[in-house]
């Protein structure tokens, strides 16, 4: 009895796929009864055989989980995993009409078709066969200071987006605080996820996978994905930010050129394919975010909006030219960004200035107001123009590696949403016939739709974890990376202002990645 049940519980999870593949397998073996080669073995151990190869069949999704990511199954070639483990997909044989025989040759016919050149088959033809079905992914954000999830399908329609801002806190410290951010996201992230799906009008058993962010991540995402019991994607934070053109612009192909601005990051990368990124700059220390953030709050302007647009709309006002700041990192020829040196002169202005930050902006004076706007312009002009020189140096570099790049793609936090710093890039992308894309200002942001996004492109390639056992502890599946680069550093691009802040530095994705193939059969 013991074991009548646990055979059963075995079949029963498999999927329409693998109930094909026994059923070809067992057709293929009845077929070849008369063959020569079965003369010689006796009909009890055919029939040993058959019931072997059923056991087995049984017990492969046990034996795929042990499967971490990145690396390949020992039971199924990688690539057929988005098959095997979509279970939202219906892969049927076709229904026979009251004039087609139901026979043994109809559903030899079947099975041919299926491998057929004309049609899509279910053995794999390449490593990185793209699953035709379609996908359904939940993406969960909690990398920074807000809460995030949203549903995508793989055809690119956004089913759900919710997002929980963390304004308030921000405003409070002026900045990011880590721990405050981190219980932000615990009180939040179950209604946000449950949003998500009550707005796509789906249930958990709707979905195809579940996509997290791990570099960075918290453990507290790990928990509400491994909760839903489905495939797991863990995501590179940055490389989420890079793809999300590809879902707005899908005729965006690799290789391009990125462009990362965000709060906490300034990074210029090639992506060479998915997975293969070459980082040709990066920040030394403070990114463009950061000096926006810190302008903006030295100026009294809203902290409850990010310090792109804040700083942007004051500039308007103000002289680009009133204050002379000096552009950062001239006697270095390299794509890397640094903003500090920057920052320490804007601060030096305003106390000139006298500027009170603790008067908001609103109720500054005229004068006051004027010297406001002039700070901020003459920062924005500085430091959009440290991004035009290290663009242009990146698009030199990027030509020589892949000349066949079309693209610059300008992505990642409310600095890629501000205007004059699209306008000022477009020129520079104009100037070497190439093309600027920039997502719509909710995709520039951290955001889910990134995320899933980048899930499904995994997703496709079968670069996926199964489901985690249920007894299995949260933080067993994923190793959480708060320093995780995206990419191999352009040997060009190694600075002689090294940061000394190595600790916990991961591999990087693309070395991870590139080693999992070359680990391929």
């Amino acid at each position: 009895m013991f074991f009548q049940q646990w055979f059963e519980a075995g079949l029963a999870q498999w999927s329409e796929v693998e109930c094909i593949e026994a059923a070809m397998t067992l057709w293929a073996v009845w077929k070849m009864r008369n063959e020569v080669v079965w003369n010689s073995i006796s009909p009890s151990t055919i029939t040993w055989l058959i019931f072997i190869f059923v056991v087995s069949m049984a017990l492969s999704s046990t034996f795929s989980r042990l499967n971490l990511f990145p690396k390949p199954s020992f039971i199924f070639h990688r690539s057929w995993k988005p098959l095997l483990l979509n279970r939202s997909s219906k892969l049927l044989p076709p229904t026979t009409s009251s004039s087609s025989p139901s026979s043994l040759n109809s559903f030899t016919a079947y099975c041919s078709s299926l491998t057929s050149e004309n049609s899509t088959s279910i053995a794999p033809k390449t490593p990185f066969m793209k699953a035709q079905d379609d996908l359904i992914v939940l993406g969960i954000e909690t990398s920074c200071d807000d809460t995030a999830a949203a549903v995508v399908r793989s055809n690119g329609e956004i089913l759900s987006q919710v997002v929980s801002s963390q304004a308030d806190l921000l405003a409070l410290y002026g900045g990011v605080a880590p721990k405050m951010a981190e219980e932000a996201h615990s009180q939040v992230i179950d209604q946000v996820v449950q949003q998500a799906l009550d707005k796509a009008n789906l249930s958990a058993s709707d979905l195809s996978a579940v996509a997290v962010t791990i570099g960075p991540g918290l453990s507290l995402c790990l928990r509400v994905a491994s909760s839903f019991n489905l495939p797991m994607v863990g995501v590179h934070h940055m490389e989420a930010h890079a793809l999300v053109a590809r879902l707005t612009e899908r005729d965006l192909q690799f290789p391009f050129l990125a462009l990362l601005i965000s709060g906490g990051h300034n990074l210029l990368v090639l992506a060479r394919d998915l997975g293969h990124y070459i980082q040709l700059g990066t920040s030394i220390d403070d990114a463009i975010g950061e000096a926006y953030d810190k302008t903006a709050k030295w100026l009294g302007l809203d902290l409850r909006r990010s310090g792109g647009p804040a700083i942007e709309e004051l500039a308007r006002e103000g002289d680009a030219h009133a204050i002379k700041f000096s552009t950062p990192m001239k006697q270095h020829k390299d794509c890397n960004f640094s903003y500090a040196g920057l920052k320490t002169q804007v601060k030096l202005a305003i106390e000139s200035k006298n500027v009170n930050a603790a008067i908001p902006i609103s109720s500054a004076s005229s004068e006051d107001r004027s010297s406001r706007a002039d700070i901020a312009a003459s920062f924005q002009r500085v430091a959009v123009l440290h991004l035009e020189e290290r663009c242009q140096r990146a698009i030199e570099w990027a030509l020589k590696i892949e000349p066949s790049i079309k693209h610059l793609v300008v992505v990642s936090g409310g600095v890629a949403s501000n205007q004059y710093v699209r306008a000022q890039l477009d020129q520079v992308v104009k100037k070497n016939n190439l093309h600027l894309v920039c997502p719509p200002p909710s995709l520039c942001t951290d955001n889910g739709v990134m995320v899933a996004w980048t899930g499904i492109e995994h997703f496709r390639v079968g670069r996926f974890d199964p489901a985690p056992p249920a007894e299995e502890p949260e933080d067993f599946v994923y190793d959480l990376r708060p320093r995780w680069p995206l990419g191999e550093e352009y040997a060009e691009g190694k600075s002689e202002a090294r940061s000394l802040r190595t600790a916990r530095i991961h591999p990087s994705l693309t070395s991870i990645i590139q080693a999992s193939l070359q680990q391929q059969p």
